[in-house]
């Protein structure tokens, strides 16, 4: 084990130095998701009108995007410069931030499971508002058409969950060429087309219900969700661990580093 700086200094390389690897690669990732975000961003124009964010009524996933890049970005880099500096501030901010996190992490996932109505209903009102801005924003239209061919669903709860889209609403003040229609990702896939029909869910609904089956999926996205995840348990649970294992290591990095700082500033020897 090697130490210096200090003439009777006993900070700890290893530390120091698995600390500042442990956060160089959180601080790139920071920046990846910081670059992509501002990148997409820019190319639907936000960047030249910020109220576009504020218009649209369901959510921009680029803003969730940002949001975990700011997060990553700013705890990467107090995590780096605190350790190569050694600068206590920097790496309580650090350690501080890691376990408000993991207590946040740990209530999330304690009050879904307690209040299992309650997170269902906020889902389906979640989902509900992102139907109605279907179509005024392409990463939204995009997430929402992955999780429906994801896990073979359509709608909140079903195909008629899409009357409260403008387009796809069943009312005759709509004009819309997709009255009463659904979304391709919504349609059950050809194995004999090599080509996407986005048209596959046109007037689908206009048709007899018992014929639905037959075009489209007729389970809804939070039933289909609900059956996923009793059947991928152990790997929620897997990730769920190993997401905590990281930030504890992270925590335990942190307060050591500030102990070794702390001694060695007392003019204190282990």
């Amino acid at each position: 084990m090697h130490y210096y700086r200090y003439s009777n200094a006993e900070v700890s390389c290893w530390y120091k130095y698995f600390l500042f690897s442990y956060n160089i690669i959180f601080w790139l990732a920071g920046v990846a998701f910081l670059g992509a975000g501002l990148w997409a961003w820019s190319e639907k124009g936000v960047l030249s009108d910020l109220t576009k964010v504020t218009r649209l009524h369901g959510i921009d996933p680029v803003v969730l995007v940002l949001m975990v890049g700011v997060v990553m970005f700013t705890l990467g880099f107090a995590g780096c410069v605190g350790a190569l500096r050694e600068n206590i501030c920097l790496l309580k901010f650090f350690c501080g931030a890691i376990v408000l996190i993991f207590f946040l992490e740990l209530a999330v996932a304690v009050l879904a499971f307690l209040f299992q109505d309650w997170v269902r209903d906020r889902f389906r009102e979640f989902f509900e508002s992102n139907i109605r801005s279907y179509r005024d924003d392409i990463d939204l239209q995009n997430l929402i058409d992955s999780l429906q061919k994801a896990n073979l669903c359509c709608g909140a709860y079903g195909p008629e969950d899409w009357d409260l889209n403008v387009y796809f609403n069943c009312s005759g003040a709509s004009y819309s060429r997709e009255k009463c229609g659904v979304p391709f990702s919504c349609c059950v896939p050809d194995p004999a087309q090599k080509v996407v029909n986005t048209q596959c869910g046109y007037d689908v609904r206009n048709q007899v219900k018992s014929k639905w089956e037959e075009v489209i999926f007729t389970k809804g996205c939070i039933p289909a969700l609900e059956g996923w995840l009793p059947r991928n348990i152990y790997i929620v649970a897997g990730v769920f661990i190993a997401i905590s294992l990281l930030q504890i290591f992270g925590i335990f990095l942190a307060r050591t580093l500030i102990s070794d700082i702390e001694a060695v500033k007392a003019g204190h020897h282990f």
